[in-house]
């Protein structure tokens, strides 16, 4: 049988047209024999017996994060791939293209704006350096959205290639379900076509949400703040998640009036208390305008094109912009997700820990799915569902310890349970934490200060959380997520040395607890 296998790849090889390559052949068989021996670990996920015959063995509907990486692990793995993507370069209509939302109106951009906003904030501290004379002159809205336009249309090259390169089929169209194994293609040329395959994954991601009210119409979202000609004087960014700080902290940093709405009573709904309550005091600092318990009840546009914004307390604000960031909705409205039988709720769609929709053989990963909305936790969803399809392995996706950061001024860093979690959870827990400011901020005089949080279970002495709000918490939680994914404790952290001098040896110097919990309830 082996015998046979290597000659049937062998001329293979040799007759259809492919390059000669070292060992070619034997990378055939290899594939052959790979799919063969994932057949029974598929088995758990698809149906059994199936021996139709499919276009593909893996169809991926959205070319973002999740849908990328499943598609070019699976094709590694010898799977046949097809991916559907509505536009392969960014911009309107559609925004988002290849790469998915964090390339393309996301996480890189928004980073890229991050540090833009910050360079005023050093500027201002040089002359405490001794530098005289800094000043952080005018910032060139235009001639900063041509470069990242430019390093934008990059990355998409890049997706582009890798996928063509892994030997992924990229395909520019949009897909919609006809069928169980069956998707209609619009592809960008205005054609269609249909495409069958025996595994269907949908990657579509997320689309910003507005809600109803009069003159919504005429606000952004974290979609069109990317593609905006002029910088607005005057902002009103609307929403209490991680985007609307980011960004309200981004227009300041650039020179923007800016006001934050949000309906509740503090922002950040779901990070540990501590490192909300901190920001509060740290952006108070700004000139950013906190406007807690208060939501827009009608946006007016004005003769000369500016905005008032009427809220539910009676204010009206003028600006020359609003910016919705008030959650995200799966986009799953197009899908025709009924024709397959496949589940949704709220738009999203519910799976298993493998990434399986209610139907066999239909799974989803990344943002649809309404679990972590982080593009590493797509990028895990993704890979493991390749590796258990078609890699012969068997690897649930694991939620667990995720960490995270909020680029605010100053950042926050999270992994693990808040304190609220980690007392329901663990019920004795001890918490360590310490409030100090920098070396890099005090040393020039300015009122800028740092939050460090260590929580651990006292049964085990396993550390279950650490949040950080400081300069660079984004990079310093890496590391630290490492050790708490390993199940490092408070022994361990304390048995660490410390790197002098530097915020982070807080981490491993901190010793005395600041208070505890026992039985869910907390002891001072």
């Amino acid at each position: 049988m082996v015998l046979r296998l290597f000659v049937a790849a062998h001329l293979l090889a040799t007759t259809t047209g492919f390059t000669a390559r070292p060992n070619h052949a034997f990378n055939i068989l290899s594939r052959v024999n790979t799919l063969a021996q994932t057949r029974s670990a598929s088995s758990l996920l698809s149906t059994a017996g199936d021996e139709k015959e499919y276009d593909y063995d893996l169809l991926v509907i959205g070319g973002g994060s999740g849908g990328v990486r499943a598609s070019r692990i699976s094709a590694g793995h010898g799977a046949k791939v097809a991916l559907l993507e509505g536009q392969l370069k960014h911009g309107r209509p559609n925004f988002s293209a290849i790469g998915g939302t964090c390339v393309n109106v996301g996480c890189v951009p928004k980073k890229l704006m991050v540090f833009a906003g910050r360079q005023p904030g050093e500027i201002a501290e040089a002359a405490g350096y001794g530098w005289e004379g800094a000043t952080e002159g005018t910032f060139n809205w235009q001639k900063f959205m041509e470069a990242k336009d430019a390093e934008i249309s990059r990355l998409n090259g890049i997706y582009s290639n890798m996928l063509g390169n892994a030997g992924v089929d990229l395909i520019e169209g949009f897909g919609r379900f006809t069928g169980k194994n069956e998707v209609e293609v619009k592809l960008s040329d205005g054609n269609t076509k249909v495409l069958t395959s025996k595994n269907i994954l949908v990657a579509v991601g997320g689309w910003p949400y507005k809600p109803d009210i009069p003159g919504v119409e005429h606000t952004i979202t974290s979609n069109e703040i990317f593609y905006l000609e002029e910088q607005p004087k005057r902002i009103v960014i609307v929403g209490g998640g991680f985007i609307a700080v980011e960004f309200a902290a981004i227009m300041e940093g650039l020179g923007s009036e800016v006001s934050l709405l949000y309906r509740g009573d503090l922002f950040l709904r779901g990070f540990d208390m501590d490192m909300r309550t901190h920001l509060k005091e740290e952006m108070e600092r700004t000139a950013v305008d906190l406007k807690f318990n208060t939501d827009p009840t009608e946006i007016v546009k004005n003769d000369d094109g500016s905005l008032t914004v009427v809220t539910n307390t009676g204010e009206s604000i003028d600006c020359d912009q609003v910016m919705y960031a008030t959650g995200r909705k799966a986009k799953t409205d197009t899908l025709n997700l009924e024709s397959a039988g496949v589940e949704s709720k709220d738009t999203f769609i519910p799976v298993d820990e493998y990434s399986k929709s209610n139907v066999d053989g239909i799974y989803a990963v990344g943002d649809v799915t309404d679990r972590i909305a982080l593009t590493p936790v797509a990028l895990m969803e993704g890979h493991r569902l390749a590796d258990t399809l078609f890699g012969g392995q068997d690897r649930a996706c694991d939620h667990e310890y995720v960490a995270s950061t909020v680029f605010s001024t100053p950042e926050i860093g999270t992994v693990g349970y808040t304190e609220e979690e980690a007392a329901a959870k663990f019920q004795d827990i001890t918490v360590y934490k310490e409030r100090f400011r920098p070396m890099k901020h005090s040393f020039p005089k300015t009122e800028t200060y740092s939050l460090f949080k260590v929580i651990v279970d006292t049964k085990t002495d396993k550390v279950v959380g650490v949040h950080i709000a400081t300069d660079n918490a984004g990079e310093m939680i890496q590391g630290v997520g490492i050790a708490v994914k390993m199940g490092a404790t408070k022994a361990d952290f304390d048995n660490t040395i410390g790197v002098h001098p530097t915020s982070a040896e807080e981490l491993v110097t901190m010793r005395t607890p600041a208070y505890s919990y026992k039985d869910g309830v907390k002891v001072e």
